[in-house]
């Protein structure tokens, strides 16, 4: 587990700073912008956003920080499993691409699923060298449209003015306003349906305190902030939005871990 929580860091660490390693002159250009984004009030902005192009380390410093982590993931994902640091290598290619395609196409939207869910299907990997096809399937439908809902087209949302401004292709550029609350709202209905179905596809029957986690988990995290801010198309509510999904992922960890718990409690007596 140790072993784990270190990989997985460094990993996402690594991704991030690829990111901004890339998107370095556009962020460069959006911060100059006379259309720069208020100051955010999400997770993704509680110490710095963007520290290289805000001058914040060198180019030099922001590559070696980023080898520096890539290198722990490759070695911890391949003591993990083999395949784990394929996994790792091709989210970082498509973590490249999206970057690229920033002006190109709002399709890009997908690769950042793909990027996110990449995580957790390596993961599994760790655990379980041969994982049925339906666990996998369900999983990352589950954590791609909780990515496209709770975090990327809402980030996107914040950054309108500033994407117009650049000739970004993102969702909210492309459909608007109206367009992108109606897919976040989608998508996370789809996220809070598969945290259920996922019980379906398991070997062994779940125990009702998940089922019942995973309920209030979808609705407080998930779909009641992304319904308000479907109402009101406030930008505000799209922080908000961000915000509770951020936590979702490790509620439901505790919600897993206590329905684990209440099931061995049960076999035991």
């Amino acid at each position: 587990m140790a072993l784990g929580l270190i990989t997985a860091f460094s990993g996402y660490t690594a991704v991030y700073a690829l990111n901004d390693i890339i998107d370095y002159r556009v962020d460069q250009d959006i911060m100059h912008s006379d259309d720069m984004p208020k100051p955010k009030t999400d997770l993704d902005s509680v110490f710095v956003r963007h520290p290289l192009a805000q001058g914040m380390l060198t180019y030099q410093e922001a590559v070696i920080w980023t080898i520096v982590w890539a290198g722990i993931a490759l070695i911890g994902s391949f003591l993990l499993n083999p395949l784990c640091p394929v996994i790792f290598l091709l989210a970082s290619l498509l973590e490249v691409i999206y970057c690229y395609l920033l002006k190109i196409t709002h399709m890009r939207s997908i690769i950042s699923g793909i990027v996110k869910t990449s995580g957790p299907i390596a993961a599994v990997f760790a655990v379980n060298p041969n994982p049925s096809f339906a666990f996998l399937f369900t999983l990352f439908i589950w954590l791609f449209f909780w990515e496209i809902g709770g975090q990327n087209i809402p980030n996107d949302l914040s950054d309108l003015n500033a994407d117009r401004k650049i000739k970004a292709q993102t969702i909210p550029v492309r459909f608007g306003i109206q367009g992108s609350t109606l897919i976040i709202l989608s998508s996370l209905v789809i996220a809070a349906v598969m945290s259920i179905t996922i019980s379906l596809v398991l070997p062994k029957p779940i125990s009702p305190l998940y089922l019942l986690g995973a309920l209030f988990s979808g609705f407080y995290f998930l779909l009641f902030p992304g319904y308000r801010l479907y109402q009101t198309k406030a930008p505000e509510e799209a922080f908000h939005l961000f915000n509770r999904a951020s936590y979702y992922p490790i509620f439901m960890l505790l919600v897993t871990i206590l329905s684990w718990v209440f099931t061995l409690n049960n076999l035991t007596l």
